[in-house]
């Protein structure tokens, strides 16, 4: 925090700004501070094991002719930058430093989409386990790809309102922190920013329909496990009734001492069970 402050005094910035360099909690936003623009982003990537997503605050300063990155983490995301200015490559070094927080803004962003790219992955895997197992626990790790990428959205759209606000400033002779020429760049991030909701929504919407077809799918085998019992329980009444029938003690019953009653009630009964699956079969109950 004092070199922070010791810079901020150094480019004679507002302290406030220092609290807001060191809020690691602050959304992405955009201020125009007298002759500087504060800049401030968060920085999303896959952990090692994928399981989970590392979030970084991200800050810049922009002043003329010069530019102030300040990262919450050590980590690098912008050593090819680096190489291009180093070997100066491309236009890099011909344009001003609107065009290097371009750069830098562009690093970040692709960011995203490598995150979504990793999360993509464990989409397919849920998608086609919920076609195949019954095990709840699928319908949690759905739930838990869910609220990444809700997080996910919720970074990506401030991010794409701050930079729609630059793409729709050009011709705003106060902001004069960028170059009418660079407007261009800044509007295909913003661009990129709405790619990166649509794939987005894309996933929710695969997530959905993999829950969906869980649910679905549960929903059928219980059915046919009720259809079963069902056509068990019909096969089983018309059997009842007879025994229930044979079992009672009265003395005129006229089949009680037949010699072969027992065999014949027997066969009656099996009978009886195949005209009940045959008539099921016809009818295709199961």
């Amino acid at each position: 925090v004092d070199l922070i402050k010791n810079l901020t005094e150094l480019l004679k910035l507002n302290s406030l700004i220092v609290s807001d360099i060191v809020n690691i909690s602050r959304g992405t936003s955009l201020d125009e501070l007298d002759d500087t623009l504060f800049f401030s982003i968060k920085s999303i990537l896959p952990s090692e094991n994928n399981e989970t997503i590392n979030i970084e605050q991200i800050s810049f300063l922009l002043q003329e002719g010069l530019i102030v990155s300040f990262q919450e983490k050590r980590g690098d995301f912008f050593t090819h930058i680096r190489e291009r200015i180093r070997t100066n490559t491309g236009i890099v070094r011909k344009k001003k430093v609107d065009f290097l927080l371009y750069l830098l803004l562009d690093a970040i962003i692709e960011n995203f989409y490598i995150t979504i790219d990793s999360k993509e992955d464990k989409i397919e895997e849920l998608l086609a386990s919920s076609k195949t197992s019954d095990n709840p626990t699928i319908m949690q790790d759905i739930e838990k790809a869910r609220e990444v990428f809700h997080f996910l959205k919720r970074s990506v759209i401030p991010l794409r309102d701050v930079l729609f606000t630059i793409k729709t400033i050009k011709d705003d002779d106060e902001f004069d922190f960028i170059d009418s020429s660079n407007f261009v760049f800044f509007g295909r991030l913003h661009q990129k920013t709405v790619e990166l909701l649509e794939q987005i929504e894309y996933d929710m919407n695969s997530l959905d329909s993999a829950s969906n077809f869980f649910y679905t799918a549960q929903g059928h085998r219980m059915n046919e496990v009720m259809k079963i019992l069902t056509v068990i329980s019909s096969i089983f009444m018309p059997l009842t009734f007879i025994v229930g029938v044979y079992g009672m003690n009265f003395d005129n019953q006229p089949e009680l001492h037949w010699k072969y009653g027992y065999y014949i009630s027997l066969g009656v009964m099996f009978l009886v069970v195949l005209s009940m699956i045959y008539d099921f079969k016809r009818k295709k109950w199961f």
